[in-house]
């Protein structure tokens, strides 16, 4: 993190209620290039609907977010992709029936020539398959064919291809929502390398994790939601890893 930046993202005093629930309460948070900040706090803390309101599928009611330091609307994905963001669910929302590469450029397919009308333009196949190529192979991703669909992979290459093709869009944010969630040890490492490397290129990231060891092991700095308010934020580390469960339990 370089603190002499301002925040890739800034949500100040976010309000967002549905009916007579008052979800968020006034929730603040920073996320910098080059860090990942992990988002705890039990299940009804907030985490879900703070992060569907910075992805653009809510709106909050009050406050602001902020890019760069300039507000924006969040009024739909849409426009949280066009600020520059990029969220993995937990359900990862990939075609199985399709390749990485045809995963990747889903709705952003590239065509060509230009000077022809949209409807009218080729799907640039090759481009597409050299470019999902080249993201898999930065990030170190190893699948057995490139050409198979994502059905037949396991859930650690699903994953990666899912945190992958976020990041291929992604200019500002990556959101991880449980993206270890369901996989085995050895998985779990690869996915956690990956988001490792995703921060090392100058991403910011937001985690979104039940696991503790995984907390210590990757955030710089953890915000606790509780009930809708932020009730803590902290640098985790081995030493303080009690207080952070303290303070998602509501013993503190």
């Amino acid at each position: 993190m370089t603190a002499s930046l301002p925040p890739v993202l800034e949500v100040r005093a976010a309000h967002k209620r549905f009916g007579a629930v008052h979800a968020l309460k006034g929730v603040g948070l920073k996320a910098y290039r080059n860090e990942v900040l992990a988002l705890l706090g039990d299940n009804g803390a907030g985490k879900s609907t703070l992060i569907k309101c910075i992805s653009g599928v809510h709106e909050i009611d009050e406050g602001e977010i902020l890019i760069d330091g300039q507000p924006v609307a969040l009024h739909s994905p849409a426009a949280a992709r066009s600020a520059g963001i990029e969220t993995v669910y937990q359900d990862l929302a990939l075609f199985d029936n399709l390749t990485p590469a045809q995963n990747f450029f889903c709705g952003r397919e590239i065509a060509g020539p230009s000077w022809l009308p949209k409807g009218l333009q080729f799907l640039r196949t090759r481009q597409m398959d050299k470019d999902a190529a080249a993201v898999i192979e930065r990030l170190k991703v190893k699948l057995p064919k490139f050409d198979a669909q994502v059905a037949l992979m396991s859930g650690g290459q699903r994953q990666a291809i899912a945190v992958a093709r976020a990041t291929v869009f992604a200019r500002k944010l990556v959101i991880l929502d449980e993206p270890t969630a369901a996989l085995g040890l050895r998985e779990s490492r690869k996915v956690l390398d990956l988001v490792d490397q995703l921060r090392d290129e100058g991403n910011a990231v937001i985690l979104i994790t039940h696991n503790m060891e995984h907390v210590v092991d990757l955030a710089d700095r953890a915000i606790v939601l509780r009930q809708g308010h932020k009730v803590g934020e902290l640098r985790p580390d081995r030493s303080n890893q009690k207080e952070m469960v303290s303070m998602i339990m509501g013993a503190e």
